[in-house]
């Protein structure tokens, strides 16, 4: 069913092609559309106003479609809003096909079937972003209401993450499962180093900021059913469970290191990158009693360690290696 109020931002720097975007449409159903003839103007309105679709040629001046899905994706961790990003493009093939994916485009129309493609591609947008955003509120409203793990002390306070008490807590867990369903858990640490430049050069509550979001960006990297803690000020873990050690590996995780080390994060003094490393290690039930405590401590203290920010350094445990 079409909600003819979905918000729909188009931006084209061809005044022509908006037009007909914009007739397809209305006669579509659709009244809350907004346009923009560049990518700056188009993320100024978005910044005030949030869209549920975006729609955007692939090539335009000064900057191109992906860059522009790159900078509406801070946004929404910014803002905890989805926004559904529709490319136009001429180009053709797998590989424009994998580079739009791989720059979190959600869908692209060639240009020639755009009248006949564009109406049930919408459809498919609105619900879809409807979805999502019904989720990132509920999830918001579990985070307003998690004030009984507060008082059991198993959350972090600033990121509304479990803390060290609960990622103790679920490896455990995971540890145990490893053993009954013969599978590997594999843990990933992640480390902010240079914690004091961010305050110097700003301050500590835009450090703050910063940390806040490294914790919604792991959130968003992992996978839904994994656990992503933080375990000092600027130390934070994932646990995923998976069917074997094989795929506890560092190209399994790369997506994860790239987004804290390759994307800035938006905050109110402005973007601001960060470099952190990334220790991973993979255990299984072929390795006999793992104590889940002793193997945090050991990966809190080799994290801190490392200096590499430009590879994930894999690790193996053995029990008794903990100081």
């Amino acid at each position: 069913m079409i909600d003819p109020n979905c918000s729909i931002m188009v931006v084209d720097d061809a005044r022509f092609s908006s037009a007909m975007i914009g007739r397809t449409l209305e006669r579509t159903g659709f009244k809350n559309i907004r346009y923009a003839t560049s990518a700056l103007q188009a993320l100024d309105e978005l910044e005030r106003r949030p869209a549920s679709i975006l729609i955007a040629d692939w090539l335009m001046p000064e900057m191109d479609g992906l860059e522009l899905t790159s900078r509406v994706r801070q946004l929404d961790e910014a803002s905890n809003h989805f926004t559904y990003v529709l490319l136009l493009t001429a180009k053709e093939g797998a590989d424009a096909l994998e580079e739009a994916f791989d720059r979190q485009v959600d869908d692209f129309i060639h240009k020639s079937a755009m009248n006949e493609q564009l109406p049930p591609r919408i459809f498919a947008a609105q619900r879809m972003s409807s979805i999502q955003n019904k989720l990132l509120r509920q999830n918001q409203l579990l985070l307003e209401n998690n004030q009984q793990l507060r008082s059991r002390n198993l959350v972090d306070a600033l990121t509304g993450l479990g803390n060290g008490r609960y990622m103790l807590k679920k490896l455990k867990q995971s540890i145990k499962q490893v053993h009954e369903r013969d599978q590997a858990v594999c843990v990933l640490v992640i480390e902010i180093k240079e914690p004091d430049r961010i305050a110097n050069k700003y301050n500590k509550a835009i450090l703050d900021e910063v940390i806040r979001g490294v914790g919604r960006r792991l959130s968003q990297l992992v996978r839904p059913m994994d656990t992503v803690s933080r375990l000092q000020p600027t130390q934070f873990a994932a646990i995923t469970t998976l069917p074997n050690l094989h795929h506890c590996s560092s190209g399994s995780f790369k997506r994860i290191h790239e987004g804290i080390n390759l994307k800035a994060f938006k905050t109110s003094a402005g973007f601001i990158s960060v470099q952190a490393t990334t220790l991973l290690c993979g255990v299984d039930a072929r390795q006999g009693t793992i104590d889940a405590k002793e193997m945090l401590l050991w990966l809190q203290e080799q994290s801190g360690c490392l200096v590499d920010n430009n590879r994930i350094l894999e690790c193996e445990f053995r029990p008794g290696r903990a100081s």
